[in-house]
Parts: structure tokens; C-alpha cells; sequence
């Protein structure tokens, strides 16, 4: 047993409920963020976190809870509703980076003394020939992409919160991430089950740096005990296609890939139709325009800092695909 107490907010998502397993098993006590106690023990019924009603958007309510935490790892984000039709940059941008100084400095005031922040990889420029680093500067397609925006004003305000603070931050810049848990799920949670359904008619000439969300959870705890303040360190995987990934899973499951692959233009005239009709129908967009324009990126990005300096290292495609499909399987998703 290690003895340290861990806050961790966002604990039934992705990220988060990957996380607080880890950090159980390592020994760590955990407490868990999550807005439903009961949504959260029918998720993970045998859990032994200690589960913590409360809300990023007031986090007053559960600063006492805080107390006697050695380390906050924040993982909440407003970001899956972004990729569906309508205006959400307020309550993204309070949730985003208005509530994570707020956590900051009421985490400082209970005496935390060291936060780990899950950015996003999408803050960084990338480069069409080489795999940036976290010396590139911040990214241009993220005044188009909104939830990579409020990451990029997040980190700028986590700065400035440094200078006067105290407490450690590390920042933590995951990519595509996917594996099991994916209960909401998420986009690349959706592409593995429109794929394993037959729903695409085609693939995107679109690829993303797909890493398993086991792999950058990992990467979070060893920035507890390793991370340097004010540093950030992309945790991505290897660059990998749409149909990197279709084949793959093909070979997984013997569903057959997609054969056609759409044309850049369009996919995104596909999406921004699809976009605008869920807009005026108030349904939800299966191929979201933001998604399409970030796959169309080709985001190549370099996680050395992160191998060298955390330890990291990364699971093969085939092991997240299988896993992926398996953790799916099991909680009923694919019964048809």
C-alpha cells in the first residue's frame, strides 16, 4: 500500500474510470468525482472508490471533500456534447477552463500539493512530414475546433496560476484515446461499433495518433510520482488510418471493412449537411463535422518526452481493438 489519497474527477468516463482501477490496484485510496452515486456503483459495482457526489460546475460544494488528498488528477471536460449541433462555448469554456482554475485554487486552499491536468494533443501544431513535439506552438486548427481552444485558454491560465501558486501542475496531452470502459461512449468508442454494425458505407481518408486510454492512464499516475511541475507531456500513440483501423478490426471480429474510401470533400459536405439536419430535427449527428475536420488533420505527434522522462509505453493497435470489442461484448452492447 502506497498510502496517498487521490481526487479524481470525471471518475465513469473513459479516462477517468481507467484511472481510479489503476490507481486501486497500486493502492492508492481513491475518491471519485461523478455526478450519480448510483449511475456510478451500477458502472463499477465491485469498486472500492469512495464515490463523491458532486459537480465540476460548483466545485465549492465538494471542495471539503478535498481534504487530506495528496493528488488531483482532473479528467472531467465537457467535450462529447461539442461534436453534436448547437451552441456550447460557454458552457465549455466554464466547465473547460473557468472551473479547472477554480478546482486549482480551492485543491491549493485544502492543502493539495500536486494536480495532474488531461489536456488534450490537439493543442499542438502539427506538421505535415514530421511528429511535433511539445515545443511546437499552439495549434491553429484550434480556433476552428472549439473544445481544443478551451484546453489551449486552460493551459495558458494554468500557467499564470503557477506563477503565484504553490502546488505542482504537470499537464497531460493525450490522442485519440480508446480502450475498454467506453460506457457513453465516445467518438472513437462509436466508430468501433458503427464499424462492428456495418454502418459506414465508406471510410475517411482521415488518420489520428490512436492511443489506449489504459496506456495514457498510466502515463497520469507515473506524472504523480515523476511529472516536473509546469511540464506537459503528449502521451499518443503511433499515427494510424481509418482503415488502419477498419482492417484491424476486421481481422478482430470478421466483420468486413468498408471498401469505399470518401473523398475530403465529401465527407465534410456529408457532415455539414448531417450537422445542420440534426441541428433543425434536434437529432444527434453520427458523423460530427469537428470530428471529420480533426481525422482530416493527420495529427502526427512525438511522445519521447513522455517514453524518457514518465516511463510510457504504448499498446499495439490490435491489443486496445480487441480489448475494445470484448469489454463491449460483455456489458451487451453488441448482442445484436
Amino acid at each position: 500500500m502506497n498510502g496517498k489519497t487521490a481526487f479524481v474527477t470525471g471518475a465513469t468516463g473513459l479516462l477517468g474510470s481507467n484511472l481510479c482501477q489503476f490507481l486501486v490496484s497500486q493502492g492508492w485510496q481513491v475518491k471519485g468525482l461523478v455526478r450519480s452515486i448510483e449511475k456510478a456503483k451500477r458502472f463499477q459495482p465491485n469498486s472500492q472508490v469512495d464515490f463523491i457526489q458532486g459537480d465540476i460546475e460548483n466545485v465549492p460544494a465538494f471542495a471539503p471533500a478535498l481534504k487530506g488528498v495528496d493528488v488531483v488528477f482532473h479528467t472531467a471536460a465537457f467535450f462529447r456534447e461539442y461534436y453534436q449541433p448547437g451552441g456550447h462555448w460557454n458552457k465549455m469554456k466554464h466547465i473547460n477552463v473557468d472551473a479547472t482554475i477554480e478546482l486549482l485554487q480551492v485543491a491549493e486552499a485544502q492543502g493539495v500539493a500536486r494536480t495532474i491536468f488531461t489536456s488534450s494533443s490537439g493543442v499542438i501544431q502539427t506538421y505535415p512530414h514530421q511528429a511535433a513535439t511539445e515545443t511546437a506552438p499552439y495549434s491553429k486548427f484550434a480556433q476552428k475546433n472549439l473544445y481544443f481552444k478551451t484546453k489551449v485558454l486552460a493551459e495558458k491560465e494554468i500557467y499564470q496560476f503557477l506563477e503565484t501558486s504553490r502546488m505542482d501542475v504537470v499537464m497531460i496531452l493525450p490522442g485519440w484515446m480508446m480502450g475498454p470502459g467506453d460506457a457513453a461512449p465516445t467518438s472513437a468508442g462509436q466508430l468501433v461499433l458503427d464499424l462492428l454494425a456495418s454502418k459506414l458505407p465508406g471510410i475517411i481518408d482521415g488518420s489520428a495518433c490512436l492511443t489506449d486510454v489504459r496506456d495514457v492512464a498510466t502515463a497520469m499516475i507515473s506524472a504523480a510520482e515523476r511529472g516536473k511541475r509546469g511540464q506537459r507531456y503528449i502521451v499518443a500513440g503511433s499515427l494510424k488510418t481509418m482503415k488502419d483501423i477498419a482492417l484491424e478490426l476486421e481481422a478482430i471480429s470478421g466483420v468486413k471493412a468498408p471498401k469505399m474510401e470518401i473523398p475530403d470533400g465529401i465527407a465534410l459536405s456529408i457532415a455539414w449537411l448531417l450537422e445542420t439536419w440534426a441541428g433543425l430535427t434536434g437529432g444527434v449527428n453520427p458523423m460530427p463535422l469537428a470530428g471529420v475536420q480533426t481525422l482530416l488533420e493527420k495529427a502526427n505527434l512525438s511522445s519521447a518526452k513522455a517514453i524518457q522522462e514518465l516511463g510510457v509505453s504504448f499498446r499495439p493497435l490490435t491489443t486496445t481493438l480487441k480489448d475494445t470489442v470484448v469489454w463491449y461484448q460483455s456489458q451487451g452492447y453488441l448482442h445484436k
